[in-house]
């Protein structure tokens, strides 16, 4: 017997751990979302992540910032863009946070 796995269009992916390319894009999204929390990050690496595919992708990364401090961070990549865009930030995340969309 094959299972498969659905998907609703637009809906969020399983979450998946984080790649060299998701801490690439968390890297070119860094000082901006240090300038939007006011504060400077030492650690800021992907831990894992949930893509939602729009009009290019949305990305939805749990990053982890020291200690047991976590953000969400959301990011868009557009088939069309140049670079990843910054969306939206969740401050105050652990690690056993739950990624939702946001």
């Amino acid at each position: 017997m094959t299972t498969v796995t659905c998907r609703m269009l637009g809906g969020l992916s399983d979450l998946t751990d984080a790649s060299a390319t998701i801490q690439t894009i968390c890297e070119s999204v860094k000082s901006k979302v240090e300038q939007k929390t006011g504060k400077a990050y030492s650690i800021f690496i992907a831990k894992s992540y949930k893509s939602q595919i729009v009009s290019g992708t949305n990305y939805f990364i749990k990053v982890h910032v020291g200690g047991n401090d976590h953000i969400h961070i959301r990011v868009f990549q557009g088939l069309t863009q140049s670079g990843p865009e910054l969306v939206s930030i969740k401050e105050s995340k652990t690690h056993d946070d739950e990624i939702e969309y946001f």
